[in-house]
């Protein structure tokens, strides 16, 4: 197996790439009691047009197809739930559908083999007929309007409306009534073959393992298929503007909310690692618990509480948001607004920088005292191309000279928007 070390955290991770294609990835933590395991594929609500590597035929599938597969991969033939099943055996188990993943999972201190022999028969065995395909659009009907009625998730929607005009991202990932009202056992079962094949997975496994036993025990409950090839995904050309500039809606909330977008227009390949580390450095410096502009705002009453700041990117998406609650959010943003616009003029203060760069070095590392957080950060930069461990080691490399240029790059007027919620 592969070994990559971070000897700055001194963590290792074994990694094998099997002759089908699959990517295991094993982080050893001696003296831990908890075990993690996480499967994903690379398939989430915006691979919704591909080119199956089987056959070449280029297929157009309904929006919500992965969520709806994620929901369907648990039922068996004989009526039981593997979801039932894993919990019945004491471990905390789950799944999730993202933007661009799909993931099982679950965490235990005991019956670890035994739950891996369920999450790996289950997900390698789908079972879907007309009648429980029926069933389930009923249930995710109403998983869908539940999130139609969810102010933080309709907040989300509509900043995703603003940043971008026919990027994927901007679907709920559920998909809406009338689309999963298309999904067939015929298209899951597509969808399953294409995306479900080892060659588009990684496992990521955490605890206290022997990495080279814990690698023969997957090997051994891994059903023998061959590497299929590249999955061709095709996506609308990339946009070099937002969409709009402002979305406001009404909804049952006692509070005004609000999310500020930033549009990463580059969203280059080069130095992804280096812009996020500097992106969380930035929204720190700007409107993070310590920052002068968060405590003059809170001591007036017209921000509630510290707002939540994200950067959230992929290959086909890439975008800052700030989101919180405020009687007056139009007011936040052209506090927001003036104070970016003082940090581009007047540069970046050296002090302040270096205390928050030690601030979020030390969010990074810890990190690594669980073995959920592990799993769930080492499968999701998979996804992304990356190694968990460089957001460590080129952390250094991160210099005020560089973040400064992320700032003027990033943080523009034209490349921002805002959505907000207003009570009723």
């Amino acid at each position: 197996m592969k070994v990559i070390e971070s000897l700055k955290i001194k963590e290792k991770a074994y990694i094998e790439k099997l002759e089908n294609g699959m990517k295991i990835i094993i982080i050893p933590k001696k003296n831990t009691k908890k075990k993690y395991v996480i499967w994903g594929t690379h398939f989430g609500s915006i691979d919704n047009r591909f080119i199956m590597p089987q056959t070449g035929e280029e297929v157009f599938i309904p929006d919500g197809v992965a969520h709806f597969l994620e929901h369907k991969m648990f039922e068996q033939p004989d009526g039981t739930n593997s979801l039932d099943t894993l919990m019945a055996l004491g471990l905390d188990a789950n799944a999730y559908t993202t933007n661009d993943h799909t993931a099982y999972l679950f965490e235990c201190t005991d019956n670890f083999y035994e739950g891996l022999d369920e999450l790996m028969d289950y997900v390698q065995h789908p079972y879907f007929t007309d009648e429980n395909v029926e069933k389930e659009k009923g249930i995710i009907g109403q998983e869908i309007n539940m999130y139609d009625d969810d102010p933080g998730w309709q907040l989300y929607i509509n900043i995703m409306d603003c940043l971008y005009k026919d990027n994927p991202i901007k679907l709920d990932i559920a998909g809406s009534i009338e689309s999963i009202s298309k999904i067939t056992p015929d298209v899951l079962y597509k969808c399953y073959n294409t995306f479900y094949h080892p060659s588009n997975m990684v496992m990521v496994l955490c605890g206290d393992f022997e990495p080279e036993n814990l690698l023969q025990e997957v090997k051994n409950r891994l059903i023998p298929k061959e590497n299929q090839g590249e999955i061709k995904r095709i996506y609308p050309q990339k946009e070099n503007s937002i969409n709009k500039a402002e979305k406001t809606a009404q909804m049952e909330v006692s509070l005004p909310m609000f999310m500020m977008g930033f549009k990463d227009i580059e969203n280059s390949a080069e130095n992804r690692i280096q812009k996020h580390i500097a992106i969380e450095i930035l929204l720190n410096m700007l409107i993070g618990k310590s920052s002068d502009l968060y405590k003059e705002l809170y001591e007036n009453g017209i921000l509630l509480a510290q707002p939540e700041l994200d950067y959230e990117w992929s290959h086909e998406y890439a975008h800052v948001l700030i989101s919180g609650f405020s009687q007056k959010p139009e007011l936040v943003k052209q506090k927001i607004d003036e104070a970016i616009s003082q940090m581009q003029k007047e540069g970046l203060n050296e002090e302040n920088f270096s205390r928050i760069k030690r601030k979020i070095y030390g969010d990074y590392v810890i990190e690594y005292n669980s073995v959920a957080n592990i799993g769930r950060m080492f499968l999701a930069d998979s996804m992304k191309g990356i190694n968990s461990f460089d957001y460590i080691e080129d952390f250094e490399t991160v210099t005020k000279e560089y973040t400064q240029n992320v700032l003027n790059d990033i943080f523009k007027k034209e490349n921002e928007a805002i959505s907000i919620i207003k009570p009723n």
